[in-house]
C-alpha cells in the first residue's frame, strides 16, 4: 500500500466518501494483488504492469470509480458510464456498491494488462 493513497483517502473531507474510497481501495487489492499504487494528476490510481487497472476520485457530492479495458465486461445495467474501453460507477452519499461484484469486474478487466 502506498502512503500517499492512504493520506489522500485520510484526507478526504467527508466521511462517508472516506470510507467509499478506502472500501473501493479494498476492491482493487482483492482483484489484483499485485496491483501498484500511486497518486497521478491528484486522484489513486492502481497500475498492473505498468497499465491502469482503475482509478478513485472525489468530487463535491460523490465518488467515482474507474475500470480501465473494460471493453469485455459484461456490466450491471444502467450503473456505469463512459467509453467501451473504461466504465465509472459513480457513488453519491447513502449509496454502495457490491464488492464480491466489483471486484470480479476489475479482477476480469486487468487480467490481460
Amino acid at each position: 500500500m502506498n502512503q500517499e493513497v492512504t493520506d489522500f483517502i485520510a484526507a478526504v473531507k467527508e466521511p462517508w466518501q472516506s470510507e467509499l474510497c478506502a472500501g473501493l481501495r479494498e476492491v482493487v487489492h482483492g482483484a489484483v494483488p499485485e496491483v501498484q499504487e500511486r497518486i497521478q494528476y491528484k486522484k489513486p490510481h492502481f497500475l498492473k504492469n505498468g497499465k491502469y487497472a482503475a482509478v478513485i476520485s472525489t468530487s463535491k457530492d460523490a465518488v467515482s470509480f474507474t475500470i480501465f479495458n473494460a471493453t469485455e465486461l459484461a456490466l450491471p445495467e444502467g450503473q456505469f458510464d463512459g467509453p467501451p474501453e473504461r466504465k465509472t460507477l459513480k457513488l453519491k452519499k447513502g449509496q454502495s456498491f457490491d464488492a464480491e461484484q466489483l471486484t470480479g469486474l476489475v479482477r476480469q478487466a486487468s487480467s490481460t494488462l
